[in-house]
């Protein structure tokens, strides 16, 4: 069979690069990096279609026809991909297989209007076998899956522009609220005001380590003997009634109904020490043995979500880390599709996993028959294939460890794991459980024991944890019920709280979505990367804790768009798109009910507009954005969401202007954290506002004060005092003069003569000549001592204007430095002034799991930073240097690295401009020499064009290697609005 030339188009360079390596010489393999239109802002609408199209980008009165453009970027793809086209004889379009992939596919066949036959194909891995397969057998795009991927971009079009210009008048600007993003963050926000309104219960217990006597040898219980065989044992009644536990309070702190009717016993705190010191020395007599067998089963293989939430708890990943590693791995053909809701694996996988644990660990380890799993829920759809390792044949870790990335190695690893544990046997023990009786004053205390033992590891084999369930099992000696059992350690009376709803982590929030059907996993990682660069979430650790300007967004749409932040309403959305793609529902229909209220064959009649986004919008009453960034804290004190950020006011203290007064929140406290007694404790250290110290010798006011950036001084002029019959206008006041304390003074502890010293900053050091290196002229040159944003420093001013700076050790030597010291400082390099040894770190947390280099945070020009001597990231806002832990620190730099180094797109821009006004001026230089002969001239023409067009070509291969480069992460594809 003759073969011509076929294109083949993917959406990312690496996977084109893979892909041409299988298909060899008869096919040409491009990328199109993701999208190559998207629907048009409404400043790109051209004026023609304002009116149409203008609004959104969507004409919603003509069938919400979208109005699509080829970004600026993408011009350069597409010409290249038209270019390839006319050479060809075929298309086949290898985008991804899920509904974005599909829409990817249909875009390219609307811009480029293939002339010859169009072939999709699809796969779920990358390897020769099924890019081979996937040629063979092609199919058309898929309208339906279209049609459902188009009307998710529209109604997040709808819902991000209609929605976000109302939080701009009424909370702040440059906000966004989105169909997913406003719902996961009314989630955290949620959580949040149940730890704020949690009031903790305290209840006690008795603990007891006890051994078996001896009976026969008459050995003390204290002996080395029974010591071994010691236990511990903890106490569950009281004289036949059950002690109170955690699950007995409610979040208020009181009984639940149940345990009202139980009434279970709650010790006092005297009680409870009493009853220890009695059983210290009492008979724990056994009154009974329960013995079970323990099995532990393999969870099922891997899908978008399970993977994000396991890469999380295990590996402590951010869900962008994981779908970030995970999209390499996939392009580079080390695992099937990552973007997936099916648990299903096929034959040949079942094949491959069985053949290596029966390799590695045994047959004993195998399932008795391979185990296949079927998915569960009408909205599975994407990938027909769980994520697992690529091919007919694992590769074990160790075989591509040289080829990927250590985040990368470890999240296979993972996968690997996964995978092959769903064909291994069962983990199988036994569970014992003792009951054992002591007698007290207030009757018989009753204690139990539990212990687990392995006998047989399963499929933990597979993860290491065999050996580690193993160590970490609980055995119970041999007894038999009746046998007296004595405490060898002091009896201990154990107080306990109960503790408020955990925080979500990127994994716990991922499985809350998934569970509560709200958006696609595929999109998790966007989401949550979207609410955390918008500030309405921040992490601490790994918790999840939202901003108080969440709070403002969050009462905002829950009181006047009750329904497009309801959970069900927002998992019904995402069932309507699974029927649009099933063609099942149409994309009008659908979208009509969502903005209109109705279906189509009303949409002339608006009257019937009662329930769509549209009314809605119409119906909107005044909203008092004083209320919605207020957020009551009890006894008059409020948090208000200001511009420059939270702080609190107390509505019962005045200032002498009238107004409440105030105290910034600091940006690492949390808002459970903020109590009533906390508001009060910063009003205090900010006093007011204002603390005057005094006045200058000038008649002007010196006042300290807390900031949003920290404590300063103030210079205030007497025009600018209340009362001054010279008081101008607030515009026309002069603005008072201000410097940041040292960090060795406090607001409570800085004097009135710090204060003046500080604000008469910058310190003029002194003045000295200097004769020039090159012309031998003498210069003057003054230096100032002062203190900046990043530390104190000096500065050098040549009489020339020319400034030069370094820094100083300390800020007292802003007033101690010396003209002489200065002019040595200035005769160094900026860079290497050798006036001190290096700083030692400010904390150390020892080898990265990852890198195993040491990690430490050391003190910076720009502030603290975490690095391993390799990579360096600025300690976030949210922490401090005590507050951090080496958790947060292999986490951070984990994401810094994933991350990669930062693009200057300016910077490229400007070397491209440069170098074609080169090529300008080159030119117009030949053309103004002497004309040469005839012939030379003709020979000069044909060599610049032979050139050129060499440059042009070689211009065009180092484009697309750059491009072939950047690793094209689907994150980039998805809607930032969602």
């Amino acid at each position: 069979m003759a073969h011509g030339n076929k294109l083949v188009i993917v959406e990312s360079p690496t996977k084109a690069k893979k892909i041409q390596g299988y298909l060899g010489p008869d096919y040409t393999v491009l990328a199109s990096v993701g999208h190559i239109r998207d629907l048009a802002q409404p400043s790109q609408v051209p004026a023609s279609k304002k009116e149409k199209f203008g609004r959104f980008g969507v004409d919603i009165n003509d069938g919400f026809e979208p109005y699509y453009i080829v970004s600026p970027e993408k011009k350069r793809t597409v010409a290249e991909l038209k270019s390839a086209l006319s050479k060809a004889d075929e298309l086949f379009l290898a985008t991804d297989e899920d509904r974005e992939g599909e829409a990817i596919a249909w875009h390219l066949v609307q811009t480029l209007k293939p002339k010859v036959p169009v072939h999709r194909m699809v796969f779920h891995e990358i390897t020769k076998k099924a890019i081979v397969e996937a040629i063979a057998s092609t199919r058309d795009v898929d309208q339906n899956m279209v049609n459902a991927q188009e009307t998710r971009r529209i109604l997040d079009r709808l819902y991000g522009y209609e929605l976000s210009p109302v939080l701009w008048r009424k909370v702040g600007p440059k906000l966004s609220a989105g169909r997913v993003q406003s719902v996961a963050t009314r989630l955290i926000v949620e959580r949040e005001k149940e730890r704020m309104a949690f009031v903790p219960a305290t209840y006690r217990d008795i603990t007891a380590v006890v051994a078996p006597v001896e009976n026969e040898a008459g050995a003390d219980a204290t002996t080395g003997a029974a010591e071994d065989l010691s236990f511990e044992a903890r106490m569950t009644g009281l004289n036949n009634t059950r002690l109170a536990r955690s699950n007995d309070f409610t979040d208020k702190g009181e009984l639940t109904d149940k345990a009202r009717s139980d009434n279970p016993v709650q010790l006092s705190g005297a009680e409870a020490d009493e009853l220890a010191q009695q059983l210290q020395n009492a008979d724990f007599s056994v009154t009974s043995i329960e013995k079970k067998p323990y099995t532990r089963r393999s969870a099922a293989p891997f899908t978008t979500s399970t993977l994000q939430q396991a890469a999380g708890n295990r590996l402590g990943f951010s869900s962008r880390v994981t779908m970030r590693a995970a999209q390499t791995l996939y392009e580079n053909g080390y695992i099937t599709y990552m973007r997936t809701d099916s648990i299903i694996l096929s034959n040949e996988a079942i094949q491959a996993a069985r053949e290596q644990v029966a390799e590695r660990f045994g047959n004993e380890y195998l399932t008795e028959k391979p185990h296949h799993f079927a998915n569960h829920g009408e909205g599975v759809q994407e990938a027909h294939e769980a994520i697992r390792p690529a091919g007919s044949h694992f590769r074990a870790p160790e075989e591509i460890a040289a080829a990927v990335s250590p985040t990368e190695l470890r999240l296979y690893t993972l996968i690997w794991q996964r995978t092959l544990s769903t064909q291994m046997a069962p983990a199988t023990g036994s569970t014992q459980t003792v009951k054992l009786v002591a007698p007290t004053s207030k009757g018989d205390a009753e204690f139990q024991a539990s212990g687990t033992v392995i006998t047989f590891p399963g499929f933990l084999r597979v993860y290491g944890d065999g050996e580690k369930a193993q160590e970490k099992e609980t055995r119970l000696p041999q007894m038999q019920e009746g046998e007296i059992t004595r405490a060898v350690a002091p009896v201990e009376a154990v107080e306990h709280q109960t503790q408020p709803p955990a925080r979500y982590t990127e994994a716990s929030l991922v499985k809350t979505l998934e569970a509560k059907e709200i958006g696609r996993p595929s999109t998790y990682a966007s989401i949550i990367s979207t609410i955390i660069d918008r500030g309405y979430v921040y992490e601490k650790g790994r918790a999840l804790i939202p901003s108080w300007l969440a709070f403002s967004v969050t009462r905002l749409l829950e009181g006047y768009f009750p329904t497009l932040v309801d959970y069900e309403f927002t998992a019904q959305m995402e069932k309507g798109l699974d029927q649009i793609a099933s063609g099942k529902e149409t994309s009008l229909e659908w979208l009509t009910a969502f903005y209109f209220g109705h279906k189509p064959h009303s949409v002339a009649n608006k009257q019937e507009a009662n329930d769509g986004l549209q009314a809605q919008l119409a119906q909107l009453p005044d909203i008092d954005a004083h209320e919605i960034n207020t957020v009551p804290l009890g006894e008059g004190i409020n948090v208000r969401v200001g511009r420059f950020g939270p702080y609190v006011e107390d509505t019962n203290s005045l200032d002498e202007q009238g107004n409440p007064r105030r105290a910034s929140v600091p940006a690492d406290l949390a808002p459970d954290e903020l109590t009533v007694a906390k508001a009060r404790e910063l009003l205090a250290a900010n006093a007011g506002g204002a603390r005057v110290l005094g006045t200058d010798a000038q008649g002007n006011t010196i006042e300290v004060r807390t900031g949003r950036f920290g404590p300063y001084v103030a210079q205030v002029s007497p025009d600018n005092l209340e009362g001054s019959d010279d008081k101008k206008s607030k515009k026309d006041q002069p603005k008072p003069k201000m410097a940041s304390l040292f960090k060795s003074m406090t607001p409570g502890s800085v004097t009135l003569e710090q204060a003046i010293q500080l604000l008469s900053l910058p310190r003029v050091v002194g003045t000295y000549e200097k004769a020039d290196e090159k012309t031998g002229e003498l210069i003057e040159y003054t230096v100032e001592a002062n203190n900046g944003r990043y530390g104190p420093y000096l500065t050098q001013t040549s009489s020339e204007g020319k400034k030069e700076t370094r820094t100083l050790e300390s800020e007292d030597a802003i007033f101690t430095e010396t003209l002489e010291q200065a002019q040595a400082a200035f005769a160094q390099p900026r860079y290497r002034r050798g006036r001190g040894t290096a700083k030692p770190p400010l904390k150390e947390f020892g080898n990265d799991p990852t890198t195993g280099k040491p990690v430490v945070v050391k003190d910076g020009f720009y502030g603290a930073y975490i690095t391993d001597g390799t990579t360096n990231r600025t300690v976030p806002r949210q922490f401090t240097v005590e507050s951090l832990t080496a958790e947060d620190a292999f986490r951070l730099l984990a994401e810094k690295r994933e991350a990669g180094p930062s693009t200057r797109r300016g910077t490229k821009r400007s070397t491209t401009k440069k170098t074609t006004a080169k090529k300008t001026a080159s030119g117009k230089a030949t053309a103004s020499g002497k004309a040469s002969s005839s012939k030379a001239a003709t020979t000069k023409k044909a060599t610049t064009t032979k050139k050129a067009t060499t440059a042009k070509k070689t211009a065009r291969t180092t484009t697309r290697a750059t491009k072939s480069a950047r690793t094209s992460t689907r994150a980039t594809k998805t809607t930032a609005s969602e």
